[in-house]
């Protein structure tokens, strides 16, 4: 499943939430990301990388690889 379909059904739960299951979901994020190494990428870079990834599997007069768009990425966000 796509993660925009999956935001989409998360957000259907959250807009729907009672108290208990708003406190449970934000305990469960609140561990997921405290067990995350500090080096990942961030959720922001990634819908960089998306939009890019996107734009550029979009343009057939693209005039640079999908690893040349990587690395162009990686040089202007970094890699955290």
């Amino acid at each position: 499943m796509a993660r925009a379909d999956l935001r989409s059904i998360v957000q259907d739960y959250v807009n729907a939430a009672d108290a208990r299951l708003l406190e449970m979901t934000q305990a469960l994020a609140e561990s997921y990301l405290s067990e995350l190494p500090h080096d990942r990428v961030s959720a922001v870079h990634y819908e960089g990388v998306d939009k890019i990834r996107d734009a550029h599997l979009n343009d057939d007069a693209s005039i640079f690889t999908w690893d040349q768009v990587k690395e162009n990425v990686r040089n202007a966000y970094g890699t955290c």
